[in-house]
């Protein structure tokens, strides 16, 4: 049998109206008690069953009096979400201007941050200099005959300075990507013969950890449109980081192949430890290693990654990084080809 919808009352937008009569004296809790019996009683037999028609119905109270309660409570109920409504516009107001707030301040302590950096970075310049013109002087014997132990103590002190140096440039450019002030020179670049140039470098870092390096780049290759100075670095730290954590007995390849008539891919591909797939967003925070532990193996500002990829994107591109844990990353971006 079909049921027919229950007809649409304003009681039905007033909650707790029962409470609300015995509150104003207009009927008693045991008159509400014997309302709320006649109204189940109704709704068993299939009648309307609301409690105002019982009270009606049983001569406790007037439909007038019924319908001035009823109005009274929806005054009351739009009172009080006018009042809700103005409490939420207040508290939306007030918490948009603490974000605001919150949003200059760090603003302010990133700018103050670049600052630093950029400041304590050319600071150290000065003396670091010193100590590798020094350094190399000894080296050479202008200041004297050394023994093989001195030139041994020497040599070490000579790659840690340049290790040093690399690391200060790195805060430098941080310093100026920043603070938007990192200059792109864009050319015709024999990006062939940069990889190559600048895969030889690393080398002998791969050869000292055990590690392979593969060059794929086909000749013929078009030249792209690109700083030929950054992208040697980018090339260069993302090699560093494959070979960093690649194991002995592992690889790093750098390849180059033409996408289309217009593109050229680079993809920079290791076997090492990997990411997990949940945190490579994390490799690009700057300062940040995954291994944030007081023993991790793998040292590093935490610059590298966040400047290849600030450095890729301000050449129009987009670095894209794939990595399965235990088994390696690629890193790989197009640049655009030159063509006649």
């Amino acid at each position: 049998m079909d049921t027919q919808p229950a007809k649409l009352s304003p009681e039905m937008l007033v909650p707790r109206l029962g409470e609300y009569l015995v509150q104003k004296g207009m009927i008693t809790d045991i008159d509400l008690f014997r309302a709320l019996v006649h109204q189940q009683d109704a709704a068993e037999k299939g009648g309307q069953a609301l409690l105002g028609q019982a009270l009606i119905e049983m001569h406790l109270i007037t439909k007038e009096q019924l319908d001035q309660v009823i109005t009274e409570q929806i005054i009351q109920l739009r009172t009080a979400l006018q009042s809700a409504n103005r409490n939420l516009e207040q508290r939306v107001h007030e918490r948009t201007a603490e974000l605001n707030e919150a949003m200059n301040r760090l603003s302010e302590l990133s700018q103050m941050k670049a600052n630093f950096v950029s400041n304590i970075s050319h600071e150290l310049r000065t003396p670091l200099t010193h100590i590798k013109g020094y350094i190399e002087l000894l080296i050479s014997e202008s200041l004297g005959k050394v023994t093989d132990e001195q030139r041994h103590a020497l040599t070490v002190s000579q790659r840690a300075t340049g290790k040093l140096e690399d690391m200060i440039e790195d805060l430098i450019m941080f310093s100026l990507a920043s603070r938007g002030e990192m200059s792109m020179k864009l050319e015709s670049v024999d990006i062939r013969r940069l990889v190559s140039l600048v895969a030889k470098g690393a080398i002998r870092k791969a050869e000292d950890r055990g590690v392979k390096m593969i060059i794929n780049a086909p000749e013929n290759l078009p030249l792209v449109q690109a700083d030929g100075e950054k992208i040697g670095w980018v090339v260069g730290q993302l090699l560093d980081n494959g070979i960093k954590f690649t194991p002995s007995g592992g690889s790093v390849t750098v390849s180059l192949e033409e996408e289309g008539k217009n593109l050229v891919q680079m993809t920079v591909q290791d076997t090492g430890v990997g990411i997990p797939a949940n945190r490579i967003k994390e490799i690009f925070e700057p300062f940040h290693q995954l291994d944030g532990s007081s023993t991790r193996r793998y040292g590093g500002t935490g610059l590298g990654l966040s400047l290849v990829r600030q450095i890729v994107e301000a050449h129009g591109s987009i670095l894209d990084v794939k990595s399965i844990e235990g088994r390696g990353a690629a890193f790989k971006f197009p640049l655009l080809a030159m063509r006649d």
